[in-house]
């Protein structure tokens, strides 16, 4: 799945220990997390500001997305998708990846709801349709194998 994490999540996962830690995780073991420049910048520089992480800790975690994710250029979009034009740029690169789906904190952007096809999640709404996704893969992976058995038998 090709997941476009708005800087407030990435923020928060190395900021503090929690749901958006473990998103990213699981994004970085089992997704593709689409980036660009502009928001590895928002990132870096909230970190260095805000949460006042030693620059060496950012210098890594800045490394570690651009190794694993995947670096885009955000498609132009229109300033009338969302109400706040801070948020133009996330709703352009999910554009340009196709992204599956686009996982914010932003009020502005969850009010929008979806982005064409492409739909905007909490963190905690994102974590329900992971675990949804997961349950049902084993739900079918299990009746697959049920198949297989009857099969063997000669059912």
């Amino acid at each position: 799945m090709r997941v476009v994490l708005d800087s407030n999540v990435l923020i928060a996962a190395f900021a503090t220990r929690g749901l958006c830690e473990s998103l990213v995780e699981v994004c970085l073991s089992d997704h593709e997390i689409i980036l660009s420049e502009h928001l590895l910048s928002e990132v870096q520089r909230n970190l260095t500001v805000k949460i006042r992480l030693p620059i060496g800790i950012i210098q890594d975690i800045i490394s570690l997305l651009r190794d694993r994710g995947t670096l885009m250029v955000p498609d132009f979009v229109g300033e009338d998708a969302c109400r706040d034009a801070d948020d133009i740029p996330i709703l352009g690169l999910a554009q340009a990846a196709s992204a599956d789906c686009i996982v914010t904190g932003d009020k502005d952007l969850l009010v929008v709801g979806r982005f064409g096809t492409i739909p905007i999640y909490s963190p905690r709404m994102f974590a329900d349709s992971l675990r949804q996704e997961k349950a049902s893969n084993q739900a079918a992976q299990s009746d697959s194998q049920g198949c297989r058995v009857l099969k063997n038998r000669g059912d």
